[in-house]
């Protein structure tokens, strides 16, 4: 049984995409299959580093991880205005049990990473989604000195916009798409769905 993955970015500076790249690696690792879709910028003459998302693609996933940069501890206005046209999935409640989590980029330390993830989990409630994080089982949340959180994965730029992840950055996308991964597909094997 298949179980597909959509890895749902909106990123400015490549930031949020290289999260997003190595959450698909997790994904992988757990073997379901992931698909990297961006949102639209609403500057039209970036080239995006992915395909754009298109709504039926968010109906279809088994699984979601959802990313944006932080705006003053919030998500970027790109992400929100995407999940503000969802409307006809929260009708229908196409989104209903389906496992999803959230991850971030800021310029600074203190940046609001931890505000922008839990703001961002806003929609996925409403839409019944069930939330997963990243547990303290993972050694990197207690090594970390740049991003990570129980919320979901993140990055921390600097001023320069530095895309590199560190390690721990990279160690807990790749554990939080693993374990997306694994609750998506045993929530889609038990047939916990609408």
């Amino acid at each position: 049984m298949t179980c597909n993955i959509l890895i749902l970015y909106y990123s400015r500076h490549g930031s949020v995409a290289a999260l997003a790249e190595k959450i698909a690696s997790g994904v992988q690792q757990a073997g379901a299959e992931a698909k990297i879709r961006c949102i639209a910028g609403f500057n039209q003459h970036t080239q995006p580093r992915h395909p754009i998302a298109e709504l039926a693609e968010l109906r279809d996933c088994d699984g979601l991880a959802f990313g944006s940069p932080v705006r003053f501890g919030n998500m970027a206005a790109e992400a929100k205005a995407f999940w503000d046209n969802t409307t006809s999935c929260w009708l229908k409640g196409e989104l209903i049990n389906k496992a999803a989590g959230v991850f971030t980029s800021s310029g600074s330390l203190h940046g609001g990473n931890e505000a922008n993830l839990l703001s961002m989990m806003l929609p996925l409630l409403h839409h019944g989604m069930l939330l997963m994080g990243i547990p303290y089982s993972e050694p990197e949340l207690h090594k970390t000195q740049s991003g990570g959180t129980p919320y979901g994965p993140s990055h921390v730029s600097g001023m320069s916009a530095d895309t590199q992840l560190s390690v721990e950055e990279q160690r807990l996308a790749l554990a939080f798409g693993k374990r997306l991964a694994q609750l998506s597909m045993a929530l889609k094997t038990k047939g916990f769905s609408t």
